[in-house]
């Protein structure tokens, strides 16, 4: 991991860039209030707050805000509620039923197969709003494609966005509503398109470092987006690796009968093979990708399971 406070970023900011395990998180400091943008992944959890306390020393985090409610960004909410009593906790509209019923299924935690501990929250981020970040008036903006509720945060005068997973330096997130029979590559082009009418200077990712290349990230993001929408089951099968590959950095090593015991719990993979590869057993096919991911230097089988490289 690493900390940016780069150039031409709002004052009072500070980037933890994390690895692909764990979301980005963006710590505001400002003269009443600290707050935290995402929350990382339930099993880096004490990393993020060992981050969060060497950056505040002796001030408490008064507010987190998440931009959507995968567990890779919202994974260390519990850990810090518990840490900071008075924390307030903002997460997007959509999906506020679910949270406050912790429905784990509806919230798609068990579907993949991954950890969320149980998280409160006590606001909400409405796009067209604002909110106060580092002393900094941010505009909430809504931004469909990757997950249907999620939301960017864009700061005008410095032209700074936070972009989630709606858009990474060479790409975005896998489009997960259209895996599972609701048209969602639409949503990305709009998102992609509201991106490129803020015409910010830098972008804070979900994942991956601060970058300036806007237009180049924007153009990479819309040929993959058509490449995707030529190839649906590409996409697809790539959804099911990477969910594989994001299980191997959180175990680091598993047992075969665990893995085959995750591969049958992850509903999600099931929802995926029965939609595009209805030709083949889920096992087969996490066999094929999980050859996949050794050849290509990602993991490696032996005796003793599979293990993360």
């Amino acid at each position: 991991m690493s900390q940016q406070a780069a150039a031409g970023l709002p004052t009072n900011l500070i980037v933890f860039e994390r690895g692909w395990l764990s979301s980005n998180n963006i710590l505001f400091v400002g003269a009443d209030e600290t707050a935290l943008v995402d929350t990382g992944y339930a099993t880096h959890a004490e990393q993020t707050l060992a981050l969060v306390k060497s950056a505040l020393g002796a001030r408490p985090l008064d507010r987190i805000l998440n931009t959507h409610l995968h567990s890779d960004h919202c994974g260390g909410n519990a850990a810090l509620q518990q840490r900071y009593p008075a924390l307030q906790t903002n997460i997007p509209p959509g999906e506020a039923a679910l949270v406050e019923r912790w429905d784990e299924r509806g919230l798609s935690f068990l579907a993949t197969g991954q950890i969320c501990p149980q998280f409160q929250f006590t606001g909400l981020l409405q796009p067209g709003t604002e909110c106060v970040l580092g002393d900094k008036s941010w505009q909430v903006h809504s931004a469909p494609g990757h997950d249907p509720h999620s939301i960017i945060l864009f700061e005008p005068v410095s032209r700074t966005l936070i972009s989630a997973d709606a858009l990474w330096e060479n790409g975005f997130g896998i489009a997960f509503p259209e895996l599972a029979g609701e048209p969602s590559f639409e949503d990305v082009a709009a998102t992609l398109d509201r991106i490129e009418a803020l015409a910010p200077l830098q972008v804070i990712p979900g994942h991956g470092r601060v970058f300036n290349d806007v237009g180049n990230a924007l153009a990479t993001a819309r040929r993959r987006l058509d490449g995707l929408q030529r190839d649906p089951v590409k996409h697809a099968r790539h959804a099911i690796k990477v969910l594989m590959k994001f299980k191997l950095l959180e175990v680091q090593s598993i047992a075969v009968d665990d893995w085959e015991a995750w591969l049958r719990g992850a509903s999600y993979l099931e929802v995926v093979r029965s939609r595009f590869f209805s030709d083949q057993e889920l096992r087969q096919l996490a066999d094929d990708i999980l050859a996949e991911l050794v050849m290509a230097g990602a993991a490696a089988v032996d005796a003793s399971g599979i293990r993360n490289i």
